[in-house]
């Protein structure tokens, strides 16, 4: 008998190729497909396949919440993650979530129908460097609790934090998870809440940090962020100030609010309207720009 897939992913592309090739194997089928979350966890509830294929960024709400929703229904449907986010900071999340395996979007495609078949049999399916840590710190007598300061955050929150430091601009980020602007800004000013930061750039140096750690040791640690300072390694450096940018272009929470508190005439003098005032400039018709003295190179400031 075969195994019956539902596949769950925003990216149409993705999901008729990863169909293609499901359909191809003798002992597989695909059921049935979705990209939204709500109309996926009905759909998969109706159609009951075997094990459901979810990438965890979708419309309208996370994977991680989809595989809760449909496993509070029915804990018979299993299911295995296949997204582009590290397994090391989001493994241990869904299989806490009920889910039974984790494999990248970048892995080979025999990954994904390696982890199908063990899924089936009732095997648990993660990479062997993530098997390798969950093993030594059982073994260590250590709980599998991430201690890893993102830990108290929600998915959703995660993966605004992930977004914010890879250089995500806000506005991309909405459309990334199908939310409004300001539901992202409420996710910004809830990070800063639980990670205590008080302001949008020490939330750039932090995520930048978060990222930059995750893709380069292997794993979450906890990011020496000096606050008051700037980021060190010149890779966390250039995309904190490419985040910077970006956020002072798309006008953050603490920027709109600051600007919906100035005077109407204070603004109006202020030179260009709505732009933040380390981006204004003020232009003449015959504006001349000196030279800085001998040995004194020129410095541009960074807002």
């Amino acid at each position: 008998m075969k195994i019956r897939i539902f596949i769950v992913d925003d990216h149409v592309l993705f999901r008729k190729g990863l169909a293609a090739l499901l359909n191809a194997e003798s002992d597989m089928e695909v059921c049935g497909e979705g990209e939204e979350c709500a109309v996926a966890t009905q759909e998969i509830l109706r159609s009951k396949p075997d094990i459901v294929v979810v990438d965890i960024t979708l419309r309208g709400n996370n994977g991680i919440e989809l595989i809760k929703n449909v496993r509070a229904v029915n804990s018979q449907i299993q299911f295995l993650v296949l997204s582009m986010h590290d397994e090391s900071i989001y493994a241990l999340r869904v299989l806490r979530a009920g889910a039974m395996g984790y494999v990248m979007k970048q892995d080979a495609a025999s990954a994904t129908i390696e982890a199908i078949r063990a899924i089936r049999k009732g095997q648990l399916h993660v990479s062997e460097e993530v098997a390798s840590q969950m093993l030594n710190r059982y073994a260590q007598g250590e709980e599998l609790n991430d201690d890893s300061p993102v830990a108290n955050l929600s998915d959703r929150e995660l993966e605004v934090l992930n977004l914010i430091g890879s250089g995500v601009p806000t506005r991309e980020i909405a459309a990334r998870l199908h939310v409004s602007v300001k539901t992202v800004e409420t996710h910004r000013a809830h990070l800063k809440t639980k990670l205590n930061l008080g302001t949008a750039a020490q939330l750039i140096q932090f995520a930048v940090r978060w990222v930059d750690q995750s893709e380069h040791v292997g794993g979450p640690a906890t990011p020496s962020v000096a606050l008051s300072g700037a980021v060190s390694e010149p890779r966390a450096l250039e995309s904190a100030e490419t985040a910077a940018s970006a956020e002072s272009q798309a006008l953050d929470a603490d920027t709109r609010l600051s600007i919906a508190e100035t005077p109407p005439a204070a603004s109006a003098a202020a030179g260009s309207r709505g732009a933040p005032r380390s981006l204004r400039a003020t232009a003449t018709t015959s504006t001349k720009v000196k030279a800085p003295p001998t040995g004194k190179p020129l410095r541009r400031a960074i807002g």
